[in-house]
């Protein structure tokens, strides 16, 4: 099918992502990239030369979080929508759980690729775990890899450390060394990164062995303008104000109201997630040591949306209690408010529009901020902002002149620069009315999404946007296109199969050529994936489009040999190979093959076939409590293997990624190590040179046994079944 116009796919897997009245705060997951990456995916929708954008985030059927999530598709406007693709199962967890589940988001991704029949131009991941899966599809489909970091493994990590929390720690609760790893490839790899800052580019990913592989763009995020704007709009024009807003704005100061004692002062505003590098601590601290401060102002501190503090994820609950405490330390009854939840769609545009109204002050105190999208709305809507000076609120001030930065890690000189704005009525306006202008000026969506088009464009000189590319002659396919464009699949044995006459090889390797825009094919042998490029060269075998090697322990696509990491992490489900080596290492009769005979996920032995060896192997196994796959062929080769690895299982698997009907895949085989393949699905080819070990299965109707030999057989096969 082809779309004129660009196809853009964004991933932001993990966090709660919805298109009305996101949950923004309810835990540290959801956060303000869930409404960049809305607001991203909205914007980039209604710009010319743009033909569809689809946000895709993890599909949630759990009863604690709304029904919201579940939806597999909502729509965000007439290009964009959320698409949601299950992962990691139906609850909701944290992102940090997620990474074992990212395997499987890209196979399901590439059904609903196959299934739209629409290849995106270009994959645009968010954070870490979005980027991976991102870069694994860009790679199948030979497509432009663009990545967002947000925030970055190495950076967070030195500030744990810094905290006193242990490595171990770290490691076991955020999975760092497995997030940082996966950051270092995406900067190796990725097209083109997009920062907020340069503070950002030099100061968090210069910390990467990979830095200086990345290709590195800043583009500041954007906020929406017609919600974010001046309080002195309703001031100007009362008619401004819709009931809606009326009732908001009494909602809101009937809730600040209730902590304060003197609410007409004005006040302070903080919003945030409930996070420790967030510096809450930190502001109530700098208020509470200053009582010229609290006679100046009251202070609000909305973190986040808490029911319950003991429920909440330990980190969110530390950091809660604390502020709670340190309340109470500073008797700051009366004058600090506390909420415990907000509406983000129409709550907090009216907060800081209340808070500029009462000439108050917004302050960002994160110790560390890559960006501080906070800050921005707030500015548009004429608040003065007192932020850290070190990550993105160097150039936010830099570029709108509307606020003090200052070390957070400094109790004292936070309070002194909210206590310049309050006492300053100059300075006050001088920020508003800077901040207000300059937002509109570097900081809109329609600027930002411009200026986004314009990177894309460079990743396509002199291309037409179009899902269906034409192939210049010689040019290899991308795995991913050839595979989601192909209606059958045929996957064959070598030695034996494939194999032993050369006409008939010639023959169906022509035949193959011919019908390739339906029909795609691979091998599956016992071999390594080393000695299996080593017969196809050695036979002048084109490479095929699948080479599933190690008797089903891997799978590897062309025409670069790119491993299926989703199949990996499927089959290491409880395989121990260390364990299952010591348990069977002492039986006299097992003899190690060689070193290239083995792999990580197979172990392979010499054994002759005498009676009662394959049950003693079974035996130990069965009473070690170790679910493996067995599978002995030709007298003498037998090898261990995960429980959820064969042959057969790998080509049930490739149908399922794949999205091939199970009567349109054929295998064909000759041995006993195929029998788990030919019993796999209903299109099964059993050459007439077959060895004895497969003769039980004759009779059976879903094996076609042909008498003609080799390759013959195989064509035999797929005319057979109509393949041809």
């Amino acid at each position: 099918m082809t779309r004129e116009g660009l196809y853009i796919q964004l991933f932001s897997i993990h966090g709660l992502i919805r298109g009305d009245n996101p949950e923004l705060g309810r835990d540290a997951d959801t956060g303000g990239q869930v409404q960049y990456v809305l607001e991203l995916a909205r914007h980039l929708g209604r710009q010319p030369g743009v033909k569809q954008v689809d946000l895709v985030t993890r599909l949630i059927d759990d009863k604690s979080v709304s029904s919201d999530y579940a939806r597999p598709v909502e729509e965000l406007g007439k290009k964009s929508r959320i698409v949601r693709i299950r992962c990691g199962g139906r609850k909701y967890i944290r992102k940090e759980k997620l990474w074992p589940s990212l395997d499987e988001m890209v196979d399901k991704t590439l059904k609903f690729i196959k299934r739209e029949g629409w290849i995106p131009d270009i994959f645009h991941g968010h954070y870490p775990d979005g980027g991976y899966v991102a870069k694994e599809l860009a790679a199948g489909f030979n497509a432009p890899f663009v990545f967002t970091g947000h925030s970055l493994g190495r950076n967070k990590k030195a500030k744990l450390l810094h905290e006193g929390m242990g490595e171990e720690e770290i490691n076991r609760h955020y999975r760092m060394d497995t997030r940082i790893a996966v950051e270092e490839e995406i900067i190796a790899f990725a097209d083109q990164i997009i920062t907020s800052t340069n503070q950002e580019i030099e100061d968090q990913y210069g910390l990467y062995d990979n830095y200086r592989k990345g290709s590195y763009t800043v583009i500041p995020p954007g906020i929406d303008v017609e919600t974010f704007f001046p309080y002195y709009n309703y001031e100007l024009d009362p008619e401004e104000m819709s009931d809606e807003a009326r009732q908001t704005r009494v909602a809101l100061l009937h809730e600040l109201h209730r902590f304060w004692n003197n609410p007409d002062k004005p006040f302070i505003l903080a919003l945030s997630r409930p996070d420790q590098r967030k510096n809450i601590s930190g502001l109530i601290a700098a208020y509470g040591g200053d009582k010229e401060l609290q006679a100046l102002a009251n202070l609000a501190v909305f973190a986040g949306i808490r029911l319950d503090i003991e429920q909440m994820e330990e980190n969110e609950r530390q950091v809660l209690t604390n502020m709670l405490l340190k309340m109470d330390y500073y008797d700051l009854y009366g004058r600090l408010a506390i909420p415990k939840k907000h509406d983000f769609a129409t709550e907090v545009p009216e907060l800081y529009r209340l808070c500029a109204a009462s000439r108050g002050v917004f302050v960002n105190p994160a110790l560390v901020e890559p960006f501080g999208i906070t800050l921005i709305e707030a500015s548009c809507c004429g608040l003065p902002i007192v932020a850290t000076n070190d990550g993105g609120p160097r150039d936010i001030v830099g570029n709108c002149k509307n606020g003090i930065l200052v070390d957070a890690g400094n109790p004292d000189e936070i309070a002194a620069a909210l206590k310049k704005i309050l006492i300053e009525p100059e300075t006050w306006d001088q920020y508003s009315n800077n901040g207000i202008k300059g937002v509109h000026r570097y900081y809109s969506w329609q600027a930002h999404c411009e200026a986004t088009l314009e990177e894309f464009g460079k990743l396509f000189p002199g291309k037409k946007f179009s899902s269906e590319q034409p192939v210049e002659s010689g040019e290899q396919i991308p795995f991913g296109q050839r595979l989601t464009g192909v209606e059958r699949l045929l996957i064959t044995d070598i030695d034996n199969t494939l194999l032993g006459d050369r006409a008939s090889l010639e023959k169906l390797i022509e035949l193959l050529d011919r019908h390739s825009s339906s029909l795609a094919w691979g091998v599956a042998t016992g071999r390594s994936l080393e000695l299996t490029m080593e017969v196809i060269t050695e036979h002048d075998i084109p490479n095929p489009d699948i080479l599933i090697c190690s008797v089903g322990a891997t799978i590897y696509y062309g025409p670069d040999l790119r491993v299926d990491k989703g199949w990996q992490q499927h089959i290491s489900y409880q395989w121990h190979p260390d364990r299952i080596k010591e348990v069977l290492g002492d039986l006299p009769f097992l003899e190690f093959q060689p070193a290239e005979g083995q792999h990580h996920f197979k172990i392979s032995f010499l054994m002759d076939n005498k009676s009662g060896h394959i049950e003693k192997v079974e035996k130990r196994l069965r009473e070690a409590r170790l679910n493996c796959e067995i599978i002995y062929s030709h007298g003498r080769f037998l090898d261990i293997l995960p429980h959820r690895a064969s042959k057969g299982k790998a080509i049930k698997y490739l149908q399922y990624k794949w999205n091939i009907p199970v009567n349109h895949v054929m295998v064909a085989g000759d041995s006993g190590n195929d029998e788990d393949m030919l019993r796999s699905g209903p299109c099964a080819l059993v050459v007439g040179n077959h060895s004895e070990e497969l003769s039980h299965l004759e009779g059976r109707r879903k094996i076609y046994f042909s008498k003609r030999e080799y390759a013959a057989g195989i064509i035999d096969g797929l005319r057979h079944y109509g393949f041809l």
